[in-house]
């Protein structure tokens, strides 16, 4: 009987070493495909990492390597333009850059609508909305950063000039609550885990939200799109099937995060994203369920998104010529992705 047993063990461990030598050789043949990501541990970017951690991209036939930018390094747009990666997950608005440029990049699928942002102001200012920053001085990431624009356009919207009230650039994180808790700044446009430690701190509150779906069609008038995955067009052209895996993979971790509680997300990252010196699991999660509606759940750019965006350009002098938005995403992929999910609805699970 013990022989028997050992034969079934040894049958067994032998299974399942050609079934993990099988998994790897599947995992080989796959093709590669490579993106750098603005910020991959980013509350507002959590999208990319997620869909590796939940096997997404092997599952739908590709072999994803991720990086992420660095600081004082080369931006991910500006890696994937140049050739260093495939892809880039970044913001839509760089399609309208480079065009200016006469780069064509394309935004493949629409991952959020909302910026992410909070405009964070100190407690006891009393400001409700920018018209309250007349003659005060707000914080911005960097001047010509898209905390600037943002502030820019929102400021417009309330009549307000840039000659009436002060910009600064005050960075991120623990250089941005500095400048808040004393006093060098009223307010400043920041995101998570950022605005969870300022109210934390109790040193300020959110007055203005950019963080989701229905905060920027109150505050920028619409969705603006922001977070998405970008390609050249030539490697798009070059590469239609990879593509397609691609927004696959993306359009079922959107469903997904869409399905799921914040905990259920946060328990599928890695813990430093989840858990670091701004904030801890529990406020991370508590921020995410907060801000969670700046994910769209199909991956199709919003209706009118596009041009929201391109207002918020034109108001920051940004823009020199003439702007084809058809020619800076498609939703051509993102649609069979969707039907090949409403035909295999476990394809998303």
């Amino acid at each position: 009987m013990k022989g028997s047993k050992l034969i079934s063990h040894l049958v067994l461990g032998m299974m399942c070493l050609a079934g993990l030598a099988s998994t790897q050789s599947y995992a080989a043949k796959l093709p590669t495909v490579t993106m750098m990501v603005g910020g991959i541990d980013k509350q507002i970017y959590l999208p990319y990492q997620l869909a590796q951690n939940l096997g997404f991209f092997k599952k739908y036939g590709v072999n994803m390597v991720l990086s992420t930018e660095q600081a004082g390094g080369v931006g991910a747009e500006d890696a994937m333009v140049s050739g260093q990666v495939d892809l880039a997950g970044a913001w839509y608005v760089h399609t309208i850059d480079f065009q200016q440029h006469g780069k064509k990049v394309i935004d493949i699928v629409q991952l959020s609508g909302a910026p992410g942002e909070r405009e964070m102001c100190a407690k006891g200012s009393g400001v409700k909305s920018p018209e309250d920053w007349k003659g005060k001085v707000v914080g911005v990431t960097d001047l010509g950063s898209g905390t600037d624009d943002l502030t820019l356009y929102l400021a417009a919207r309330y009549h307000l000039t840039p000659k009436q009230f002060t910009r600064v650039g005050v960075g991120a994180g623990q250089t941005l609550i500095g400048s808040l808790e004393h006093g060098r700044i009223v307010c400043g446009m920041t995101t998570q885990p950022t605005v969870n430690a300022i109210e934390k701190m109790g040193i300020g509150y959110s007055a203005m939200d950019l963080a989701t779906g229905d905060g920027v069609k109150m505050w920028l008038g619409g969705f603006w799109p922001t977070a998405s995955v970008l390609a050249r067009a030539d490697w798009v052209q070059a590469h239609p099937d990879l593509t397609q895996k691609v927004v696959d993979a993306m359009v079922a971790t959107m469903h997904w995060i869409h399905t799921h509680s914040a905990a259920d997300i946060a328990d599928h990252l890695p813990p430093d994203f989840v858990s670091n010196q701004l904030s801890s699991k529990q406020e991370y999660i508590k921020a995410l369920a907060q801000d969670k509606g700046q994910f769209l759940p199909d991956g199709m750019m919003p209706e009118g998104g596009p041009q929201t965006v391109l207002s918020v350009e034109k108001l920051a002098g940004k823009i020199h010529q003439p702007i084809d938005l058809a020619a800076t995403y498609t939703n051509q992929y993102v649609v069979k992705a969707n039907a090949l999910l409403a035909s295999a609805p476990n394809a998303g699970k």
